[in-house]
């Protein structure tokens, strides 16, 4: 396997395919130059580079310092192995990749920060090696379904001609993912009161929740982690014997497993579109105004018809046209008839100013559509969000997409966000969220989630401690880059505020199991955070599958590691069917125990 990128990503990534999978890897990452950059303030890059040494040290070993850049060295003599190995090199060009060994590798992933390094690079690569299996990382998902298709055409095209050549027989697949679009929804539901977890798998519907054991609860797939309960750690899949047993713990519950076509099963969405409603061209008092004009036009017309004794339609007509002033003056006509003209005139007169002012408010709507809205008073039960950057736009529109009211809190004037932000018509405060005001101008005292997406640890932490003294029950969810730190974060906000909810996430966490799963050929399809761990959700095939094949889906399980939920396409399947030849199940598995489905 080779590994490029320039983020955390890259050494996570490494690290999962060799301590789960158990793979070679060659990392390729840019040369270490933190001692010549220029001095920073504040600790975010300190605690970044010291991350770096770590996940360096996880991912390949002790690495030495002995070859220069674009040279690969190994543990602690220099020398490369074929388990771990490190290449320096700015970026992935030709020369480096076939370095790197991609002719004879089973698969690459492209995973830096910018798309066009990651696109240019895996041209490259399928020229050096058709057969090889790539996973890129694209943030602009309408390009990589192209990109996608080009190199899997390229692919098919190569092997056509039935040359022999390294890599032959693998999957010579193509795989677009994003990081953002990978720990969206978790970090969304995490964030939401009261929401199920919800994976989308083929063709079913997984939802999930948190809640208490009672004695009700039956064995089986249903119980899928038991969360942390004073000393004792979470457990992810527990056996039967320890569900019993953990009657009032709370847990993560398999709540439904349907077709995502059942109306009853799915979350609530709305549709999200850039029209503009009816009700925000005019405000409520102007509403209210001509409300009150209709209902006098009609109060004039009724009592014409029964003065005059006309027929109703034509008293309609002529109290319009006396309203308008286009109407003769009633001379000869009965008292009733001349007063009732002059009252209709005397609201034609009161008519002049509220079309104006309609005038206005709408021509102001059409003008302020463009501009961010601020947070209209009075809002309460809406999630604060910081930062719109590619994780807090993903985020957005998810919450959007369920509904949820949100404020967001950005910064950076010219951030990427701000044109979702605008066209979801969500309330936007521009501010550095660490100075006074800022959180308060979110209305933060009412809201009910602080969602904390920030790329520096210190201000979402900064901003949750803030968060916490102005509501000590409020619900926090933090993105946290450092492990290690998210752990002590978390633990500390919890044992300060064991009240309120507190979860810590790490983008590159969540999305390292789904690209480790693509380089080797599987798909994740889901995944929920349990805490400081993760549970995935795959689709896996029973035909020759020796722990599978044969058995039931009660059966197929394995305590702490893997269990088969539910059969693809027959959501209702009983738990007694034996799987057999041509079936396909969805697992859910703890990380060692996907790789041990391989």
């Amino acid at each position: 396997m080779v590994v490029c990128g320039d983020d955390g990503l890259a050494h996570r990534l490494a690290a999962e395919l060799r301590g789960v999978h158990d793979e070679q890897v060659t990392l390729v990452v840019p040369p270490d130059r933190r001692t010549a950059r220029p001095p920073v303030v504040g600790r975010a890059r300190a605690a970044s580079a010291a991350l770096f040494d770590r996940m360096v040290s996880a991912a390949v070993g002790t690495v030495g310092r002995a070859g220069p850049p674009g040279q690969p060295t190994g543990p602690a003599t220099g020398q490369r192995t074929d388990a771990e190995a490190v290449l320096e090199a700015d970026e992935p060009t030709e020369a480096v990749l076939a370095e790197a060994g991609v002719a004879r590798a089973a698969a690459l992933a492209l995973v830096y920060d910018d798309d066009e390094t990651n696109i240019r690079a895996a041209l490259t690569a399928r020229r050096l090696n058709p057969r090889l299996r790539l996973v890129l990382r694209l943030y602009n998902r309408r390009l990589g379904q192209h990109i996608e298709e080009l190199l899997d055409q390229a692919a098919a095209l190569a092997a056509g001609d039935g040359a022999p050549g390294p890599g032959a027989g693998l999957d010579a697949s193509t795989t677009v993912l994003s990081d953002a679009d990978t720990a969206a929804p978790v970090l969304a539901a995490t964030a939401v009161a009261g929401t199920s977890r919800v994976v989308h798998t083929e063709g079913l519907l997984l939802r999930a929740v948190e809640r208490p054991l009672t004695g009700e609860d039956g064995t089986g797939p249903s119980t899928l982690a038991l969360l942390s309960a004073g000393e004792q750690p979470p457990e992810l899949l527990p056996g039967d014997e320890e569900v019993r047993r953990a009657a009032g713990r709370q847990a993560v519950v398999l709540e439904h497993v349907s077709s995502p076509t059942d109306p009853e099963s799915a979350a609530p969405t709305r549709r999200l579109t850039g029209i503009m409603p009816l009700a925000s061209l005019f405000s409520r008092r102007l509403r209210w105004s001509l409300a009150g004009l209709v209902g006098c036009v009609v109060a004039l017309a009724v009592t014409l018809w029964l003065v005059t004794g006309i027929d109703l339609l034509r008293a309609c007509y002529i109290t319009l046209l006396d309203l308008f002033a286009i109407d003769d003056p009633a001379f000869k006509e009965p008292l009733g008839r001349q007063v009732l003209q002059l009252l209709s005139a005397l609201v034609g007169l009161l008519l002049l100013p509220v079309l104006l002012a309609a005038a206005l408010e709408a021509l102001g709507t059409f003008r302020t559509a463009s501009t961010l809205r601020r947070p209209p008073r009075g809002l309460s039960g809406h999630v604060v969000l910081l930062g719109l950057g590619k994780i807090g736009t993903r985020v957005l529109t998810r919450l959007r997409e369920l509904n949820v009211p949100v404020v967001c809190v950005e910064s950076d004037p010219e951030a990427r966000g701000l044109a979702t932000a605008r066209r979801l018509r969500v309330p936007v405060v521009l501010g550095d969220v660490t100075q006074e005001g800022v959180l308060e101008a979110a209305q933060i005292h009412r809201a009910r989630t602080l969602l904390a997406v920030t790329s520096a640890d210190t201000t979402n932490l900064e901003a949750v401690l803030y968060a916490r003294t102005v509501r000590p029950d409020l619900r926090v969810v933090l993105r946290l880059y450092d492990d290690d730190f998210a752990t002590a974060v978390y633990r500390t906000l919890r044992a300060a505020h064991p009240n309120a909810l507190t979860r810590s996430r790490s983008v590159t966490h969540l999305a390292a199991p789904a690209f480790a799963g693509a380089m080797l050929g599987r798909q994740v399809l889901g995944a929920i955070a349990v805490e400081r761990r993760v549970l995935l959700f795959a689709a896996v095939d029973v035909d020759g599958h020796p722990q599978l094949e044969g058995r039931t889906l009660r059966e197929a399980f394995r305590t702490g590691s893997w269990r088969a939920l539910a059969r693809l396409g027959h959501p209702d399947t009983s738990l007694d069917h034996v799987l057999e030849k041509g079936d396909r199940v969805v697992v859910a598995a703890t990380r060692r125990g996907l790789a041990e489905l391989r």
